[in-house]
């Protein structure tokens, strides 16, 4: 099996697991995430575009509803043994069958929880799936269980992070090593996945971003390449990834002169991000964190031109996205605690004047001050 941690790992996450479903009173839990499933078993695949379902009973164990393609993927890559594969048929219903599952596994009148919260259910499975549900037994949202357990990195976890940190600095050398004027995206971005690739790691869960010029104020990746001018700002936002794990890092990279807008929004974005590092320590929460970073976008007079977030937890995490919960957002109760890995990114884009400036690294928390996973300083990048 390709697994990428002891056995005695995922044991300990099931047992994670079980301990929540026995204080939510949960006989059995239907997951769809595929986070989830990567988490407790190791199954690594991007099936999850169709229905696929995990099952956990209260005494731990699993069974994997899956198609034919997934069969192997999933004995090659989990701790999984019990495996059960849907046809692919003219009017087949995955979800019928998987009641048909829970029947013969004695769940008939159990209170089961559902994992809605994932692109692994789409509205339409998740329709069929309650219609099959709603007589079948006692139904509630498990969405936020398994997400929330793996907030909470082990030292195993860690290592994979600090991998991936590792590999997003190399990315961004291998940026550095080009970019200039005249230089072209494309070739910005085949250096930086090149470097990632060349050291052991995988695709990221979403696509970097990049863009030169106007695209540069856009935090989403688009189609269309451009190359570089004389006095330009190029916004990169990309992750090293390591087994799944993400380390995200975001820059504006200038070339030329710099101007007078641009050094006063790395000022703010500077300032923003000591002042979160600050506030990411145990007894504050996620929203303490965005409120440090808000302040300090007041104080300039850049409030107008933030983001409502300023980052997110990372680990594990599958297509469509890196972004994982929590995010740091205004009111979010969730308290700061150490071993988690959280990405802090303050993002200034001023459409006024068409300028943008952003900065953003991968932290460790601790009893303490978090720890930057990146071996770069805060230095504005001029090229």
């Amino acid at each position: 099996m390709a697994l990428h941690f002891e056995r005695a790992e995922y044991d300990a996450r099931r047992d994670r697991l079980m301990i929540e479903m026995a204080d939510k009173k949960l006989d059995a839990v239907l997951l769809f995430a595929q986070e989830s499933m990567y988490w407790l078993t190791g199954y690594d695949t991007f099936g999850f575009c169709f229905f696929q379902c995990l099952v956990v009973k209260a005494d731990g164990s699993m069974v994997l509803l899956t198609r034919s393609a997934d069969l192997r993927q999933a004995r090659h890559t989990s701790t999984l043994d019990n495996i059960v594969v849907w046809t692919d048929r003219d009017g087949a219903n995955p979800a019928l069958e998987l009641r048909n599952l829970l029947n013969d596994l004695d769940l008939l009148g159990a209170r089961i929880g559902i994992e809605y919260d994932t692109h692994g259910l789409t509205a339409y499975n998740g329709r069929r799936l309650d219609e099959q549900m709603q007589t079948f037994g006692q139904i509630a949202d498990a969405s936020g269980i398994v997400s929330r357990l793996r907030l909470f990195k082990s030292p195993a976890e860690i290592k994979k992070a600090e991998k991936a940190a590792a590999l997003a600095d190399d990315a961004l050398d291998a940026a550095l090593k080009i970019i200039k004027q005249g230089a072209d995206e494309g070739a910005i971005l085949a250096a930086m996945q090149g470097a990632i690739f060349a050291g052991g790691g995988d695709y990221p869960a979403n696509e970097f971003i990049i863009g030169s010029g106007a695209d540069a104020l856009l935090c989403r990746y688009k189609a269309g390449r451009r190359k570089l001018t004389k006095n330009d700002q190029l916004t990169l936002e990309w992750a090293g990834v390591f087994h799944h794990y993400h380390a995200p890092m975001m820059r504006t990279v200038l070339t030329g002169k710099v101007s007078k807008r641009h050094q006063e929004l790395y000022d703010a974005s500077l300032a923003a991000l000591l002042a979160v590092e600050k506030a990411m320590t145990p007894g504050n929460t996620f929203g303490d964190v965005f409120d440090a970073h808000a302040r300090i976008m007041e104080a300039h007079g850049l409030t107008k031109h933030r983001l409502n977030a300023c980052g997110y937890s990372v680990g594990a995490r599958f297509t469509p996205s890196w972004m994982d919960m929590p995010m740091f957002y205004q009111g979010n109760p969730e308290p700061i605690a150490p071993d988690m890995t959280l990405f802090a990114h303050m993002i200034i884009m001023d459409s006024e004047t068409e300028t943008a400036m952003c900065l953003g690294r991968t932290y460790l928390t601790t009893d303490s001050q978090p720890r930057p996973l990146s071996r770069h300083d805060l230095d504005l990048i001029v090229k």
